[in-house]
């Protein structure tokens, strides 16, 4: 199961990674909550899968009884899915702002509101 998770997780990163190397600021987003929910399944598969096991130790046991789950990699992943929800957020905002000011969801586009002395970088290598 940890390795169709392992392989779920390098398909997430690739992807993701193509989607915010695009032009358009859509893609991006999309790359951004991929990227998001990868590093959140990540975790998850770090943190071990145990299935129908208690994460917390009950007080009227001295020592643990039986096999636990990790409660670190579930307080992890529900940090980073509210972290990832407002940079989404953010983005989303700054991108439509962008296109209202631009009329375009183009980079390169988007490179005309730049003064016209500046020298643009260069655009291949």
């Amino acid at each position: 199961m940890e390795t169709v998770l392992a392989l779920l997780v390098g398909v997430f990163f690739m992807s993701a990674i193509y989607l915010i190397l695009s032009r358009r600021t859509v893609r991006i987003l999309i790359g951004v909550v991929i990227l998001g929910n990868a590093v959140n399944l990540l975790i998850f598969t770090a943190g071990r899968l145990t299935v129908a096991v208690p994460p917390v130790i009950p007080t009227d046991l001295p020592t643990v009884a039986g096999t636990v789950a990790n409660p670190l990699p579930q307080a992890l992943i529900l940090t980073a899915i509210v972290i990832s929800f407002s940079l989404f957020a953010f983005l989303l905002i700054l991108s439509y702002r962008a296109f209202q000011e631009l009329g375009t969801d183009d980079v390169d586009e988007m490179r005309d509101a730049e003064p016209a002395e500046r020298r643009l970088p260069p655009m291949e290598y």
